[in-house]
Formats: structure tokens, C-alpha cells, sequence
């Protein structure tokens, strides 16, 4: 264990913030809220040197206590200064922290932990209470956020006070391909899956993120996805930590959002989809400038335009909105701006031609092959498709992951090798690219709509339909087994339609897809009054339970 404050020996992710203590250590990390009064949030405030400093107790008790190096640890803290002092923590003392999002449901949530088989539970007194009545991971080493009910170990004062027996910093000596975190998907699209993290691939996305966005030091930050947060004291942002519940981004009070961008001068917003319509929708009805604002980053699924302008119009003019693509497994993959996503590329896409996710984010590099849900061992089996074509969407890059933990089929899957020794990953998506060298989402391979005459792609499909002013979204679903689907266009209008409005709508959208190639066959369209979606983001539809849905519809 290296007890130098110097980390450049290492590769840990963790030497970003000593770094940065060293840097501009009397400025602020991080402010979050410790309560409200009436309208108005109570905000406390850490130092650079202080939440260094905290971690690096934390870190020492943890190491006292036997949470060291190599040691998966699950954590569940609420967003915070203990989360973000924790989370450093863990990296510094060598321990794995394991993710897993609670927002995925209690039986998920089990089965990720009896899979993860964490050595250790940190969490707030709520998981504590949950782990011990579900029988969660039982036998293992606990740290409390808060008052222990009788259920033992450490709160997290104590560990506090463990770790202040000794000083200094401390860093452990880990290597570049040494495991550094545990992520779980949220499962949006499939069982979720426990990704694999070294301590290169965080190296290389603060990397990749400050080069592509043109992040600097000082500036400050709203991240309202928990995980995400934790780049910022890497990159040398302050975080503002709002008061929210992260799992239910969709739900925010977009009053209480404005509120802190403007007492804090938030300079970088990050946020899902759907969280950036509420505030959008907010400050165009309100007539809200956003002045400090530089640049909004989305991410979690394709931003619709419409979000895109509300925000530019409540931004300065030099402000600019991006809609990164990747995944959990590889982040980020590309990124396109608003300002790039001019009219032209709008009528592209209500056209049918698919969402622009834009150029690859540098140095990755992105290739399209033929589609299949089969295992591909070796790149060269691949058949890699030309321009305008589409295919798969496989990538690889500095921060593309190796394996899913425990899931040796789930990893053949989604994993080709090529001769030179290069792993690339399986997106699971399909799309093309563009002369310009832009990609184009499609849609969710598994999603896709197959029969005897045609192949359907959900998001070519649904903007030809979503253009409808009285249509909040659309879904494309099939009916039967693959090869022999009947595509069937599922839609939650604006507001609750009478039976007459209802039908003109459906009349309205048979004749809209009639002038399109891509929705010509779609003749059954059903009304939902609200789609199911993904917890992490609220923003992915969840089309394979309305499939489940339609097919009762129909029967």
C-alpha cells in the first residue's frame, strides 16, 4: 500500500482527486443539500483538501477494518458527501465498489447482490434494513450511513474514528487492468448484467469526456444521475448535488432545478431525457434564461429535438446541447451537438431514417456488420457492411469493458476478437453510417420487427409517427415469432382521447405511414395511456413488455 501522495506511479482512478486537492484544494468539490425550508434548499460545502481528506479516513478505516484491496463492496449511499467520499475511498483503499441501481426492484436487485457476492454492505440505514429482512448477502462486513438497528459492524463515525488512528494519504498500487468497480445495467432491455470496470477504463473516460466536451477545471456541475457525479471532482468540477430522487428523474420539480442552477451558477447540466423535458418544458413556458448554462449533456437514450430547443432557447446563444451515445459496457462511443442536428437532419429522421448519434468520440473506432444474434468468436467472420447500410453497431476504444461478471455466455455474446488481438463490443444496437461519417441509430437489435417481406427498426419507424401534434410517443412492437412478426404501432397520445378523437388519431397515423416505405405494412395501431420505461433514466420504452401487452390486445 503506497502511502504517497503522488499517483503517478498507479493507476487509480482515486489519484484524480488527490490531484486535484493538490491543485485548487481550498476550492469548492462539492455543495449538497441537507434539508428545505419552506422553498428554499439548505446547502452545506466541502473543500478539495477536505473530501481528500475525508477519503482518505474512510480509506484508512476501511483497509483497519478489512475492506481492502480486492474486496467487492456493495454501496448503497444516498448522493451526498459520505457517497462521493466513500466511493474515493474504496478506490484508495484497492476495495471494488459494486453499483447496482435500487430503482430496478427488490427481486433484481437480490439477484444482482447474490451474484456480485459482495464481501461487504455499505449502505444507509434503509438498505441496512432492507438487506437484513430480504436476506441480503448475509455474513458480511457492514458500514452504516446512519443509526444501526442491531444488526452490528461499523456505523460510519466509527469507521471515521478507525481511520484517524493513523495519517497520510493513501492510495493503493493498483494496475491498470486490475478490477476497479462492479456496474450493474439496469436490465432495460434484458437481465442485468454486472459490468466489469479496470482502472484504465475510468482513467479514459475522464480523458475522453474532458476532451470531447472541452470540460475545464473550475467549472460547475448538476448531475442528476448519482454515477455520473462521481467524474466531477476528477475532471476538477464542483458538483451540486440537487435535491431529487435520482431514480425518478422524470419526477423532478423543475422549480427547485432552476433554483439551484441560479444560486450556484451551474455552468454544465447533466441529465436523462426525460428529466431535461421537464425542465425545458418549464423554462419555455416560464420564460427562464438559464445564464450561466455553457452546455447540457443527455444521456441514457436519444434526446428528441423538440427537448433540444426548448433547451437552446433558454440558453445563451454560444451555449450548445449534446446527446452523447454508449452504454453502460462502453462510454462514450459518439456524440453529436444540437446545433448539428439542423433541419435537414430533423426531416431525415421524421422521414424514417433514423436518429443521428453523430461522429465517434475520439479514438474509437466504430464499424457496422451484418446482423446476428449468434455468437461471433472472431472479426473476421464478421461481414462488414459499406456506407448507408444497416447493420450492427460494434465498437472498440479505451473504454470499452472486457467481460460481464459471472456471465461467461452474456460476454461471448457481445464480444468479437480480431486478429491483431482487439476486443470489440456488440452495442446490441443496429444503425449505419452516414458519407458524412455520422452514425445513425436505428434501434435495439432485439427489438427489431422481422417477417417474411421486411425488417422493421423501431426508431425509423416511430419518429414517422411521433410528428403527430397530438402524439406524446409511439412504439413499434411484433406480434408472433421472429420471421413471421405482424408489426403492431402502440401510442400514448398527449392527452386522453374520447372515442371519436381517438379514431381520427388512428386515421391520422394510417395515412402518415401510408407515404413512407419504412410503415407501409403497419395496419394495427393500439392506444396506451402511459409506456412503460427504464428505471435509471425514464426514457427507454419498454417495448417488450407492450409487446406482451399488444399480444393480449389482439388475441
Amino acid at each position: 500500500m503506497s502511502m504517497e501522495s503522488n499517483a503517478t506511479e498507479t493507476c487509480n482512478i482515486a489519484s484524480a482527486l488527490i490531484r486535484q486537492a493538490e491543485q485548487q484544494g481550498q476550492n469548492i468539490a462539492i455543495h449538497y443539500p441537507v434539508g428545505k425550508r419552506g422553498n428554499r434548499i439548505t446547502y452545506e460545502s466541502v473543500t478539495y483538501s477536505d473530501l481528500d481528506e475525508l477519503s482518505d479516513e474512510y480509506a484508512r478505516g476501511l483497509i483497519e477494518y478489512g475492506i481492502g484491496r480486492g474486496v467487492r463492496s456493495a454501496l448503497m449511499l444516498t448522493p451526498g458527501l459520505d457517497f462521493f467520499a466513500m466511493f474515493f475511498a474504496l478506490f484508495k483503499a484497492g476495495a471494488i465498489p459494486v453499483l447496482i441501481d435500487p430503482g430496478i426492484g427488490i427481486k433484481p436487485l437480490k439477484s444482482c447482490l447474490a451474484e456480485a457476492r459482495p464481501e461487504a454492505f455499505i449502505g444507509v440505514t434503509k438498505a441496512q434494513l432492507a438487506r437484513g429482512l430480504l436476506g441480503w448477502v448475509p455474513g458480511v462486513k457492514l458500514v452504516t450511513s446512519g443509526p444501526k438497528l442491531g444488526w452490528g459492524g461499523l456505523n460510519i463515525k466509527q469507521l471515521r474514528k478507525l481511520g484517524q488512528k493513523t495519517s497520510g494519504s493513501v492510495l493503493a498500487d493498483t494496475q491498470a487492468d486490475e478490477m476497479a468497480a462492479l456496474l450493474f445495467t439496469s436490465g432495460s432491455t434484458g437481465i442485468p448484467k454486472g459490468v466489469v470496470y479496470q482502472h484504465r477504463h475510468f482513467i479514459a473516460q475522464v480523458e475522453m469526456l474532458q476532451s470531447a466536451f472541452n470540460i475545464q477545471a473550475g467549472e460547475v456541475d448538476l448531475p442528476t444521475f448519482p454515477p455520473f457525479a462521481l467524474f466531477d471532482p476528477a475532471m476538477g468540477m464542483t458538483t451540486v448535488v440537487p435535491l431529487m430522487d435520482p431514480t425518478r428523474p422524470a419526477k423532478a420539480d423543475p422549480r427547485l432545478l432552476v433554483q439551484t442552477i441560479e444560486r450556484f451558477g451551474v455552468t454544465n447540466i447533466f441529465g436523462s431525457p426525460a428529466l431535461l423535458n421537464v425542465l425545458g418544458r418549464h423554462t419555455e413556458s416560464e420564460n427562464i434564461r438559464l445564464a450561466t448554462v455553457r452546455r447540457v449533456i443527455s444521456a441514457g437514450a436519444a434526446m428528441p429535438v423538440a427537448t433540444i430547443r426548448r433547451l437552446q432557447k433558454t440558453l445563451p446563444a454560444d451555449s450548445e446541447v449534446f446527446t452523447p451515445y454508449g452504454a453502460t459496457e462502453c462510454l462514450p462511443v459518439t456524440s453529436v451537438s444540437g446545433t448539428e442536428l439542423n433541419t435537414g437532419v430533423e426531416q431525415l429522421t421524421a422521414t424514417g431514417e433514423g436518429t443521428c448519434v453523430g461522429r465517434p468520440v475520439a479514438p474509437n473506432n466504430i464499424k457496422i456488420i451484418a446482423v446476428t444474434d449468434s455468437i461471433v468468436e472472431k472479426f473476421e467472420d464478421c461481414v462488414e457492411l459499406p456506407v448507408g447500410i444497416i447493420g450492427e453497431i460494434v465498437v472498440n476504444g479505451p473504454t470499452m469493458t472486457d467481460t460481464y461478471w459471472q456471465k461467461p455466455e452474456q460476454t461471448q455474446l457481445a464480444k468479437i476478437t480480431d486478429d491483431k488481438g482487439n476486443t470489440w463490443h456488440r452495442m446490441g444496437d443496429v444503425g449505419y453510417f452516414d458519407t458524412e461519417g455520422k452514425l445513425w441509430y436505428c434501434g435495439r437489435k432485439s427489438q427489431r420487427v422481422v417477417n417474411e417481406q421486411e425488417c422493421l427498426y423501431a426508431d425509423q419507424v416511430e419518429a414517422i409517427f411521433n410528428v403527430h401534434p397530438e402524439v406524446a410517443r409511439t412504439a413499434l412492437v411484433g406480434i408472433g415469432s421472429s420471421g413471421r412478426q405482424t408489426p403492431v404501432l402502440c401510442v400514448e397520445p398527449l392527452n386522453k382521447p374520447d372515442a371519436a378523437r381517438r379514431h381520427r388519431i388512428q386515421t391520422d397515423l394510417l395515412q402518415l405511414g401510408q407515404s413512407h416505405a419504412n410503415s407501409r405494412s403497419i395496419q394495427q395501431i393500439l392506444f396506451h395511456k402511459s409506456f412503460p420505461v427504464d428505471i435509471r433514466h425514464n426514457a427507454k420504452i419498454g417495448r417488450e413488455k407492450l409487446a406482451v401487452w399488444a399480444a393480449r390486445k389482439l388475441a
